[in-house]
């Protein structure tokens, strides 16, 4: 009987426990100003540190108060460790600093670990990275075509691809039309008659049309015979990119016999983005790397810059050309490529770790001395190596934070939203003793005589800006209200027997 009477006790004292700490936790999210435990005493940050309301030694500052950063809205008398977080409360002093700055002391920076560095003026290159393909040069390809009718006699270039050297035979053909050309030119400059010489240069004329080459008819004029079959030549080195002949194919006149292609010149054809094409001009630098020689740079510059933008990826293509050695570039290969404009005019430089970026601005923190830190926003340009350009917002010479920006910025904006509102609280709670607050209408029930608002941080009961429900003493007020609708409303100045706080006064205003 003991035992199970010992039983029932450890579980009333269980649920008891249960929920007085649901209790807690129900104040805390409903905003309700609750006392919270003091600060541990065996944590203190030392005997030496001055309490609420003295100077301290450190830096000749009196201590307003001491808080845990993570839960500003609670203030302590003395410091110590944070009851709602392992970690020491930090000292809040009275500098009479400006709204947005913020002060920490020495101790604190020092355990922060923050770096500072110092705002300088520099240039900077305007480099940036992209990626593109190999391809041929097509101002390097030649095209030989037939120019008579004639028969393939013997290949000497057999497959696609293959090199060629400039001046290497190719094909050996026979053009019968050819041969008669030659019996009339031949002919005709036997004669010695002064008549005939505009015949006979006509004739010669004839052969060239037709496709002969100078050397060519020079040998005919020096042996003075005529020449059943002629060897077609490599007019550049390179590769063979098309074949169009097989031996003893007949061809017509303007059949392609090769495509040959210099490979010691390349294209990349890089996809540059949209937002970067106004840094890409034809005569810029590119450095261009290959997964197949990783420690090779290949060097070149932009060719041209095609008017055209693909409406898939959002880019402009651009034209590099490169020398390529040894022919170690292939087409298809997949490029890297860094454009290099050049360096520009004198710009201020700070390290890019100091800029904080939120999206609708830039920030850096800048240190102002005796352990005064100020949030500051700034206009960023060009971005490299480390270093950003700064356009507008501070000038050579500033200390800019490097690390622990984010706490400094964080602890700077809540002290700064704070004075503003208990300045802005202060006169509205003389007028009647309530609390006042803006909000907008997120749900209202006219019947039960509830509405749920999402309102902003009220300061004289020290609550942050949240959603929350609310009862309406007087259900007339509803009237005309409705989801969405910015309002301006007055608290009771004390909560009620269950410890809400009744809305006596509400009316649409305010903004959003």
């Amino acid at each position: 009987m003991k035992t199970t009477h010992s039983i029932l006790v450890l579980i009333a004292v269980g649920l008891l426990g249960a929920a007085l700490y649901g209790v807690y936790q129900f104040g805390l999210s409903r905003g309700v100003q609750m006392t919270a435990p003091a600060p541990s005493a065996t944590a203190s940050s030392g005997s030496g540190s001055p309490k609420a309301g003295e100077v301290d030694p450190a830096n000749g500052k009196k201590v307003l108060y001491w808080y845990d950063p993570m839960f500003p809205q609670q203030k302590f008398d003395k410091p110590g460790k944070s009851p709602f977080m392992d970690m020491q409360l930090v000292p809040k002093y009275a500098d009479g600093a400006d709204s947005g700055t913020v002060s920490i002391s020495p101790r604190v920076v020092q355990n922060l670990g923050v770096r500072t560095a110092e705002a300088r003026t520099g240039t900077l290159e305007q480099r940036f990275d992209t990626v593109g393909t190999v391809a041929y040069n097509e101002r390097g390809v030649v095209q030989l075509q037939a120019r008579a009718a004639g028969f393939v006699e013997k290949l000497h270039a057999r497959a696609p691809l293959d090199p060629v050297a400039k001046g290497a035979p190719l094909v050996e053909m026979l053009f019968p039309e050819w041969t008669g050309a030659q019996e009339e030119y031949l002919l005709l400059r036997r004669q010695n008659a002064p008549e005939l010489a505009p015949l006979a240069q006509a004739a010669r004329q004839r052969l060239t049309l037709l496709g002969m080459s100078e050397e060519e008819i020079a040998a005919i004029e020096r042996e003075g015979r005529v020449r059943q079959r002629f060897t077609r030549y490599a007019p550049i080195s390179g590769v063979i990119a098309e074949l169009g002949v097989r031996e003893g194919m007949a061809v017509m006149p303007g059949h392609t016999l090769f495509r040959i292609v210099d490979l010691s010149t390349v294209w990349v054809n890089a996809e540059i983005p949209e937002t970067q094409a106004a840094a890409v001009v034809p005569g810029s630098r590119a450095e261009a790397r290959v997964a197949a020689y990783p420690d090779m740079k290949f060097e070149g510059r932009v060719g041209a810059l095609l008017p055209e933008v693909n409406p898939a990826t959002r880019t402009v293509r651009a034209r590099i050309e490169l020398a390529n050695p040894g022919a170690r570039l292939k087409p298809g290969m997949f490029a890297t490529l860094s454009f290099v404009s050049g360096r520009g005019k004198e710009v201020m430089l700070v390290p890019s770790e100091a800029v904080i970026r939120t999206g609708a601005r830039s920030i850096v923190i800048v240190a102002l001395g005796d352990g005064r830190f100020a949030p500051q926003d700034v206009e960023v340009g060009v971005e490299h190596a480390g270093q950003s350009e700064i356009r507008k917002g501070i000038g050579p010479g500033a200390t800019v934070v490097l690390s622990g920006q984010f706490l400094i910025d964080s602890e700077a904006s809540l002290s700064g939203t704070v004075a503003r509102l208990e300045a802005v609280a202060e006169p509205l709670a003389k007028k009647g003793g309530g609390h006042y607050g803006r909000g907008k209408v997120t749900q209202l029930d006219s019947q039960q005589g509830r509405i749920e608002l999402e309102h902003e941080a009220i300061a004289s009961l020290k609550w942050p800006a949240m959603r929350m429900g609310f009862v309406v003493e007087d259900k007339a007020q509803f009237a005309g209200l409705k989801p969405g609708d910015p309002v301006e409303f007055e608290l009771r100045p004390t909560p009620d027997q269950d410890g809400n706080y009744v809305i006596q006064r509400i009316a649409r205003g305010g903004s959003q």
